[in-house]
């Protein structure tokens, strides 16, 4: 297998692990959460690399979940209070825990592979050169463990899909079932740590936050299923890897930061163009919406007016300008567009109400 390939397949796999967790960060309204535990994350792995002294043992995830559960539950903590909000207490955990772990670092591991830069801002060209064999196989170190934690991502998804879709959307009839909405909420912080860490080689702890967050945070735009939202997320999530990787050799730059920009584009697509919650499709039902509201305003006035002696005048195109103050041309489309519906027609200029507009009126009027 060509380094090339094996890059491509970790930046996917990476890409697919964190979106599938994001999607509910994102529902819960989570999503900062990420950037505090992508960064506190660092602290579990120095404090149990002093205890091991072995960067690839596995009780390195372990302290890192440790750790991102410890944030959460700082956080949770101090926004009961009331004293500070959940974004403030997210400002205010996280900066603390993840300073500890640059000084620790700075003080006592700068003889070992353990760099802040590397963990912060990731080299996906690297990791095809930290091998591992596994079942004969070898493999790059992080395509490994990433696999491993998109398996394990993959299976408690689909082993509490139920319980973390009512827990996610209704907390108290979750509690009501039976279920543990504290239990599902810490169990998925713990996968959101493991994640975080594991993508630390491939992309670094900033860029993670945009590999959970964006590609979620994309798909809610495009649908209101879970399943497809969590399909969707994947999908941005793993297409948006490999476009980046191909830009970042198109320009020569870090290949993390390109997939992080190439998530950040396709939001930026579908943030504009989505068709339900998009910008334009917004533009134009609040368009629609004028429209609508501008015919229901000639038809309550023609109804008003109608059989009255000022109907001669009231109920004249000219007049609409200065009663309602709007502007001949779009007082000229407002009519043309109420007699395309067969709610209004002309006779010699006089402007009356059909049997349906008549109808559309009155109705307008009681509600």
């Amino acid at each position: 297998m060509s380094a090339s390939l094996e890059i491509q397949l970790i930046a996917v796999t990476a890409a697919t692990g964190c979106a599938l967790v994001g999607v509910f960060l994102v529902l819960r309204s989570m999503a900062m959460m990420a950037d505090a535990i992508s960064h506190t994350v660092l602290l579990g792995i120095v404090l149990i690399f002093f205890i091991v002294q072995d960067l690839q043992s596995p009780w390195l995830l372990i302290g890192a979940a440790a750790m991102g559960l410890l944030t959460v539950s700082l956080v949770e903590a101090l926004n009961r209070t009331k004293l500070v909000k959940q974004d403030a207490a997210i400002g205010l955990v996280f900066p603390a825990l993840f300073s500890l772990a640059v000084i620790l670092i700075s003080r006592y591991a700068r003889g070992v592979h353990l760099d802040v830069d590397m963990v912060i801002m990731g080299e996906l060209a690297l990791a095809p050169f930290d091998r591992v064999t596994i079942f004969g196989l070898d493999l790059p170190h992080a395509l490994a463990t990433l696999s491993a934690i998109l398996l394990i991502n993959i299976v408690f998804i689909l082993v509490f899909y139920k319980e973390l879709k009512l827990s996610t959307f209704d907390p108290a009839l979750a509690a009501a079932f039976g279920f543990s909405p504290a239990l599902l909420h810490y169990g998925l912080m713990a996968l959101v740590s493991v994640t975080a860490v594991g993508a630390f080689d491939a992309v670094g702890a900033i860029l993670v936050v945009a590999l959970i967050v964006t590609p979620a945070a994309s798909a809610y735009l495009l649908t209101d299923d879970l399943r497809k939202m969590l399909l969707l997320s994947v999908a941005i999530g793993a297409g948006s890897a490999l476009a980046g990787y191909w830009l970042a050799r198109l320009l020569d730059a870090n290949i993390a930061g390109s997939m992080a920009t190439m998530t950040g584009v396709v939001f930026l697509i579908v943030f504009v163009l989505a068709p339900q919650r998009g910008v334009l499709a917004q533009l134009r039902r609040q368009a629609l919406q004028r429209w609508r509201f501008a015919q229901t305003m000639l038809i309550i006035h023609l109804l008003h007016h109608e059989g009255a002696p000022d109907a001669a005048v009231e109920c004249r195109a000219e007049h609409l300008q200065a009663h309602l103050r709007w502007q001949p041309a779009f007082a000229a489309q407002v009519i043309r567009d109420a007699e395309r519906s067969g709610a209004v027609h002309q006779e010699r200029g006089l402007l009356r109400l059909t049997d349906h507009g008549r109808r559309l009126a009155e109705a307008a009027m009681v509600r």
